[in-house]
């Protein structure tokens, strides 16, 4: 076999499974690459590949989604207004084909925020790129109406993109409660990410409420910095009737441990009118708690700074200009009532103050999205399954999970038919042990207290990417 044949073997089957090559055959995608990725490219390749030679990410899935229209999930949640959901079997159909543990990766969506960061040599402006990624990572989460697949205990996901410089692994720790945990790395060693998520579902008569319970943190051995922070609350609106809607809220702090610098953000309920919808706004503030930075947009759109000074005039005078137009109306007053119906498309717009300065702006969906579950392109490639994978990625990984596998292949009977045979089988896993003296023991994360605020979390214990992978449970 010819040397650059063996290379390119080495490569293509390495422990990284996958080769970002998309560029090569898209000419524009090509020249938006950074330089050393330009380079990777053609010292790797100088020579012409044909089209069937170059492996790609997908763009779409196997089939569109199932419409709901003919089910009824009052039926199913009539009996649990108040209660907590996680433990309530739901029909497949309000499913979307990803686990949980594969919609968690959406946070790496932006990674180049962390890089920016990285290249920032003063701390505000890490700053800046760090509350610009804590507000993109939920972003993902617009118009995503279906609920991802529960995990089942012992499930994994790994995610290796060469093309943003990360690898991810993530583990279903707990199952009572469920409990994810996650670890991600920068390839150069410039960044660790990682924590622990504890959804709480909630179903209050008119609307689904997920409180994402757990730690974020993110570290940046470069300068000595690590960031923590907790996610905001997702509400779905009109779960019984009417057209389904999403809105966050929920005040979100994220602190820098070694100089005390936080931002404080609050995501805004939409209110009776609209107003407020998708709106985030806070501050960058030093360890004394004085206003370095007004932070401002929506977590569907766009994120701002600007002096705070201007912030605050901009505030106070659109204050006065609304008070002005609503004449003071009484019904100013009913913030707490949940709106009726989604509020109109004009609700959509960012009033840009002067002097801003624009820190991050969402990847817009492709134009399939709408027919593939509202996924991002990103989230179409979550579940892709590459024969270079197998026998490669460990056997509880997510993507060989058969019913999430057959939803996505548009087999809805075999879904459904997958998804309570799993869950059976983890019932009856789950009374044998509770009848021997075995417990469950986690793989890849221990809990522990955080290392920067010394709250429980979950931590990567190393060895996942040896891939040594004896032992493992059979849990499909």
């Amino acid at each position: 076999m010819p040397l650059m044949m063996l290379i390119m073997n080495r490569i293509i089957t390495n422990t990284s499974y996958r080769l970002h090559l998309k560029s090569i055959r898209n000419p524009s995608r090509f020249n938006s690459e950074p330089v050393e990725q330009k380079s990777f490219y053609l010292n790797v390749f100088p020579f012409k590949l044909s089209l069937c030679d170059v492996l790609s990410l997908r763009d779409s899935l196997p089939t569109p989604m199932f419409s709901r229209n003919d089910v009824s999930i009052w039926s199913i949640l009539k009996k649990c207004i108040g209660m907590e959901l996680s433990k309530i079997a739901m029909p497949v159909i309000f499913n979307e084909p990803l686990s949980f543990l594969q919609r968690l990766s959406e946070y790496m969506e932006h990674t180049y925020l962390i890089h920016q960061a990285n290249a920032a040599t003063d701390s505000v402006e890490r700053m800046k790129c760090v509350a610009a990624f804590a507000v993109s990572a939920v972003a993902s989460q617009w118009e995503r109406t279906g609920k991802p697949f529960n995990p089942l205990l012992g499930e994994t996901y790994e995610l290796v993109r060469d093309d943003l410089g990360f690898r991810w692994v993530s583990e279903q720790v707990s199952h009572h409660p469920p409990v994810s945990a996650f670890h991600a790395e920068g390839f150069k060693e410039d960044f660790v990410f990682h924590g622990s998520i504890y959804p709480k579902l909630k179903f209050w008569g008119k609307s689904i409420e997920a409180e994402p319970k757990g730690i974020i943190t993110l570290e940046l051995p470069k300068f000595n910095e690590a960031y923590t922070w907790t996610n905001p609350t997702c509400c779905v609106h009109n779960i019984i009737v009417g057209q389904l809607w999403i809105e966050q809220y929920g005040n979100v702090e994220v602190i820098n441990h070694k100089t005390g610098e936080r931002c404080s953000m609050t995501f805004k309920p939409c209110g009776l009118f609209g107003k407020e919808l998708h709106k985030v706004e806070g501050y960058i503030l030093d360890k004394s708690k004085k206003k370095l930075c007004a932070i401002y947009g929506k977590w569907t759109e766009c994120l701002y700074t600007v002096d705070p000074a201007a912030f605050d005039a901009h505030k106070k005078s659109d204050k006065k200009n609304s008070d002005d137009k609503k004449g003071k109306d009484k019904r100013d007053f009913l913030v707490d009532e949940e709106p009726e119906e989604m509020p109109p498309p004009d609700a959509e717009t960012v009033q840009v103050i002067p002097g801003s300065e624009l820190i991050w702006k969402i990847t817009p969906r492709p134009d399939n999205s709408a027919k593939f579950y509202a996924f991002s392109t990103f989230a179409m490639q979550l579940n892709e399954l590459e024969k270079s994978m197998e026998g490669v990625v460990p056997p509880t990984d997510s993507r060989l999970r058969p019913d999430i596998r057959a939803m996505e292949n548009g087999d809805i009977d075999l879904a459904s038919a997958e998804k309570k045979r799993l869950e059976e089988k983890q019932r009856t896993a789950r009374k044998n042990r509770s009848k021997s003296t075995d417990e469950w023991k986690t793989r890849w994360f221990q809990q522990g207290p955080n290392p920067h605020n010394k709250a429980q979390d979950w931590l990567y214990v190393k060895g996942y990417w040896d891939r040594n992978y004896t032992q493992l449970p059979d849990i499909y």
